[in-house]
């Protein structure tokens, strides 16, 4: 709350608070720091611009309660503003709305109404320097000489806040309001936190918050923004000069209360009006009397009825009234209510209001505290990436360095290979050397000697020795087999491109779909589900694949596979329960199933002639409820529901029966043959009439005919028992034959076929009725 009790200019708690026309704000002796004269080029415009711009100055001033503790010192701080005041608004009426009362100006309506804000002024507002007081003058003489250069011109006012601008009348700053309210709030403020002369008569002066010394050492400063008293050690220390303490403002700590002042009670407070001199009171002196925490405030008054206190609430001027300015004053012809009525009624809006921030507050409590929890999620998700990511680079160093170790065992045998073919040949050509070298120096010591017969004795099997060690010298005996090269190359170029594009990608399993339970609906024997992704899903989806059971509690199977989000099923069995899920894939896999929602089926069919699968010369009208046809043949059609369990009941009443045709109801598979009487081949039970009799027929033959026939309103009713696999059929109520057909089984869609002589209308969504009459006896 404290920042709602400082003041926009100077930035401390708010002293003498004022009420600008724009509802904010501020201190008596900030608004005489920013209050400016106009301009003197606005004296030189044409008298008209000069009325329209002035015209409600002096009316709307005197619609404005004053001061209370400047009524009495107006004239000395009006001087001679007041004719000249009057000069520029003297000709404009008290009558008039409340909007053109007050003159607010903007940017653009006028050049003095917002100015360049000063980095070196609080908040960005322009503090223009007091009126110096002249020598030997007390202040609040100096404080009476600045009231009057303020009125005694045509002077303006901007707003801190919103940067409106409101022209003074004569009376000047004592023109607005006093904020008594906020003012007592204020002191309740201080009273609560000690800080309010007077209420610690104990303490005689300001001590240190800070010093650690015993006791500690009176405070030397005051910081208005950080609200500590320091004594000058613990100011250089704590709070010095420089950095983010270089803008706060540091003031001489507030002086210790009189002991007359500490037990002052509402008699010292009416008694703190007049004390002014000439009428400008110092800041210290507001509300002295109301400074205890026990000392009652004092009522106020009116401004210009001193001795009167409000009573009444101007609905017009929306602002509290006596009863002599209803009789004599300006609200005499506006409407007024009773003060405690309007008090309690903007009480009543205010708490109104009140409740609604409070619901916002409320939720903004519990958004931090889920933005608390999403930054602890944040932190402890933070260490498990870090933890899963140093073990994932522990492991492709671990696979490098077993991958290593194999290519550099595959290296070693390679040398090893090498070394020993080479060794190999060394020795085969060191040992063939040897022999080649002692049989070349045989022969030579053959060749010295000088006996012929001797040496022809051995020539030949020296010279075929010779030979033969000559040839053991072969081509490509005297090569290498081996290469000093390896060739062994590691293309390492790939994993370092692999390892240099190593990089997070945000691909996860896809989270749990939320099955949106609103959208989630049966019709007949079909359900629709629709799912969402749940808020902050960043991973990706590529489809989803949804699984139904057989509606029996047996397995589920899946039904869908794909991108969208809202799916249908047809075909259900009726009357059944049917469990159904969802769940998201991407590459990276499959999610988890969703929750699992249970649908329930239609307990009755409701359906219509199918348009799409009947003969071209079917015609339907009523809906796709009534059929006929335009050929004379029969021709068949089919309903729009197909049935595998259950029992189904449903009726066609006839609507026109000409010449005695022959109508076939009953039921058939989806492949029936359509361009001839039902029953005639293996898709289709019936049951054909004419007005005498019926007959049952599947696969052209014709069995159980029975007398009774139909006839312009008659209704013939089918029932399905899928249960016990039977169909039978009833006319106006009574079962037709016996029992139709058994051992039905498979699925089935009801059917008809009939020529253009018939007409009927269908009707479904019947229950199994429990009075049918008893069958008629088959003729045959």
């Amino acid at each position: 709350m404290e920042e709602e009790l400082k003041c926009p200019v100077c930035g401390s708690l708010f002293r003498e608070p004022i009420i600008l026309p724009c509802s904010h704000n501020v201190c008596l002796p900030c608004a005489r720091t920013i209050a400016v004269q106009t301009p003197d080029g606005e004296q030189h415009l044409p008298q008209p611009l000069l009325l329209s711009r002035g015209s409600g100055l002096q009316a709307g001033a005197a619609a404005t309660p004053t001061l209370e503790h400047d009524a009495a010192a107006g004239p000395a701080c009006s001087g001679a503003g007041g004719s000249a005041a009057g000069g520029l608004g003297g000709g404009a009426g008290g009558g008039g709305d409340h909007a053109d009362k007050l003159s607010l100006y903007s940017e653009t309506d006028s050049g003095y109404g917002s100015y360049t804000p000063s980095l070196k002024s609080p908040n960005g507002v322009r503090v223009l320097p007091m009126v110096p007081a002249p020598p030997g003058s007390s202040a609040a003489a100096a404080r009476g000489a600045a009231c009057s250069s303020l009125s005694s011109s045509s002077s303006s006012i901007t707003c801190p806040q919103c940067h409106r601008s409101a022209s003074l009348d004569h009376r000047g700053l004592r023109g607005f309001q006093r904020n008594r309210l906020l003012e007592a709030i204020v002191q309740r403020y201080q009273q609560g936190r000690g800080a309010v002369p007077g209420a610690s008569a104990a303490a005689a002066v300001a001590i240190c918050q800070l010093c650690d010394r015993t006791p500690p050492e009176p405070a030397a400063t005051l910081c208005e923004q950080c609200d500590v008293l320091y004594c000058a050690a613990c100011q250089l220390k704590c709070h010095p000069s420089r950095g983010p303490f270089a803008k706060h403002r540091l003031v001489q700590p507030p002086p210790p209360p009189a002991p007359a002042e500490a037990a002052s009670g509402p008699t010292g407070a009416a008694q703190g009006a007049p004390s002014g001199g000439s009428g400008c009171k110092s800041p210290g002196g507001a509300g002295a009397g109301a400074t205890g925490g026990s000392t009652a405030r004092k009522f106020p008054t009116c401004p210009e009825h001193e001795m009167e206190n409000y009573s009444m609430y101007c609905v017009s001027c929306r602002t509290p009234v006596c009863y002599l300015c209803l009789e004599e004053g300006r609200h005499a012809k506006h409407e007024v209510k009773p003060l405690g009525a309007m008090w309690k009624q903007h009480k009543a809006q205010l708490s109104q209001a009140l409740n609604g921030v409070s619901d916002k507050a409320k939720e903004a409590k519990e958004f931090l505290v889920q933005l608390k929890n999403i930054l602890q999620q944040i932190q402890e998700n933070g260490l498990d990436y870090e933890a899963c990511l140093v073990a994932q680079c522990d492991a492709l160093v671990d696979a490098l360095t077993r991958q290593k170790a194999k290519l550099l065992t595959k290296v070693t045998k390679e040398r090893e290979h090498k070394l020993k073919v080479v060794w190999d040949q060394i020795n085969h050509c060191t040992l063939k050397l040897r022999q080649s070298t002692g049989l070349m120096e045989y022969c030579l010591e053959v060749i010295k000697e000088n006996d012929p017969s001797g040496f022809l004795q051995i020539s030949d099997a020296l010279i075929k020795r010779v030979q033969v060690s000559q040839e053991q010298w072969v081509k490509g005996a005297l090569e290498p087999k081996v290469s000093a090269e390896f060739d062994l190359t590691l293309d390492s170029e790939p994993l370092l491109q692999a390892i240099h594009q190593l990089d997070f990608i945000q691909m996860k399993l896809p989270p749990v779909p939320l099955l949106q339970l609103e959208k989630c609906c049966t019709r007949n024997n079909s359900v629709t589900l629709a799912w969402r992704m749940p808020p902050f899903t960043h991973s990706p989806v590529d489809g989803y694949i949804l699984e139904l059971d057989d509606g029996a509690g047996g397995q589920f199977r899946e039904v869908y596979v794909g991108k969208e989000t809202l799916c249908t099923i047809d075909g259900l069995h009726f009357n059944s329960t049917y469990n159904a899920r969802v769940k998201a894939f991407n590459s990276s896999g499959v999610g988890p199933y969703s929750k699992t929602v249970v649908l329930q089926t239609s307990d009755v069919a409701w359906f219509t002639f199918d348009p799409n699968s009947g003969h071209r010369d079917i015609i339907l009208s009523n809906d796709n409820q009534t059929a006929t046809c335009s050929s004379y043949d029969d021709r068949v059609v089919l309903g729009t529901a197909a049935f595998s369990k259950g029992v189904h009941y449903w009726e066609l009443h006839v609507d026109r029966y000409d010449n005695h045709p022959d109508p076939a109801f009953g039921v058939a598979r989806a492949s029936v043959v359509k361009d001839m009487m039902l029953g005639k081949d293996d898709k289709a039970w019936a049951m054909y009439v004419d007005n005498n009799r019926s007959w049952f027929m599947h696969c052209n033959s014709h069995t159980n005919r029975t007398e009774g026939g139909v006839c312009k309103g008659a209704t013939v009713g089918v029932l399905l028992d899928l249960n016990k696999h039977t169909l039978t059929f009833f006319i106006n109520g009574q079962q037709q034959g016996p029992t139709a057909f058994s051992h039905v089984d498979g699925v089935f869609m009801p059917a008809l076929s009939l020529n253009r002589n018939v007409q009927v209308t269908l009707h479904t969504g019947l229950e199994v009725p429990t009075n049918l009459g008893r069958p008629k006896l088959s003729g045959n």
